[in-house]
C-alpha cells in the first residue's frame, strides 16, 4: 500500500484488503477467523463506531499490514453491515419526523399547522421551499467573442466626432476667493479692490 491511503477511511481500507484475501482464498489462503481475529475485529469496529475519522487515521499503513486476512474479512464484514443498519436508521428516523410533521397539519393551533406545512414543504423530496439559483450560460463561439472584443476596442480607440471645441472668452481674471468674500480685508486690500457680498452697492459706486 502507497502512503497516500494513510488518510483513507477505515472501512474503504478494510473492504479493499478483505478483497484481495477473498480473492487469495480461491488459491488456497484460509480466511475463517479464530478467537483472536474476531477480537481484533470488534476493537476496530467499536473504535470506528465512536469516532470514523480517529479510527482511519489509527490504522495506519504498518498496522494494517499486520493484521491477518481473516481479521480483515471479519473487520470489512462487521463495518458493512454497520453502514447498512447506520442508513437503515436514518431512513427510519426520516420516515418518523414526516409522519409527526403530517399529524401537526391538524393541531387546532394554526401556528402550528402553519409551521409544520413549512417543514414540510422544506424536504428535499418535496422541494416546495427549497431556495433555487438559476444561472443562465450564454455560449459563444471564439468568432463572436473576437468580435465583441474588436467592437469594443473600436468604440475606445476611435475619435468622437460631435465634441465640441472649448470656447476661449476674452477678459480679466476673477478672484473667485474675493467674489463670494472668502478673502480678509487686508487680503482684499493688498490685491485691489474686489466687491464681497457684505459691500452695500451705493457704497461701491461712491468709491
Amino acid at each position: 500500500m502507497t502512503p497516500e491511503l494513510r488518510t483513507v477511511d477505515l472501512s474503504v481500507r478494510a473492504t479493499a484488503m478483505a478483497n484481495t484475501a477473498e480473492e487469495l482464498s480461491t488459491h488456497g489462503l484460509d480466511i475463517r477467523p479464530n478467537k483472536e481475529d474476531e477480537e481484533v475485529a470488534a476493537t476496530l469496529a467499536m473504535a470506528y463506531a465512536e469516532n470514523p475519522e480517529k479510527a482511519s487515521k489509527k490504522v495506519t499503513n504498518p498496522r494494517a499490514a499486520k493484521m491477518t486476512p481473516p481479521s480483515l474479512v471479519l473487520t470489512s464484514s462487521i463495518l458493512q453491515e454497520f453502514g447498512h443498519s447506520v442508513a437503515e436508521s436514518a431512513s427510519q428516523i426520516r420516515h418518523l419526523v414526516t409522519n409527526k410533521l403530517i399529524e401537526e397539519t391538524e393541531n387546532p393551533d394554526p401556528r402550528v399547522r402553519i409551521r409544520a406545512l413549512e417543514l414540510l414543504g422544506k424536504i428535499s423530496d418535496v422541494g416546495l421551499f427549497s431556495e433555487k439559483t438559476e444561472v443562465t450560460i450564454t455560449h459563444q463561439t471564439t468568432d463572436d467573442l473576437k468580435e465583441n472584443l474588436r467592437k469594443k476596442l473600436m468604440k475606445l480607440t476611435t475619435p468622437v466626432d460631435d465634441i465640441e471645441d472649448a470656447v476661449i472668452i476674452d477678459g480679466e481674471p476673477i478672484d473667485i476667493d474675493a467674489e463670494l468674500g472668502l478673502k480678509d480685508d487686508d487680503e482684499v486690500q493688498e490685491g485691489g479692490e474686489a466687491s464681497t457680498f457684505d459691500d452695500d452697492p451705493g457704497e461701491a459706486e461712491e468709491k
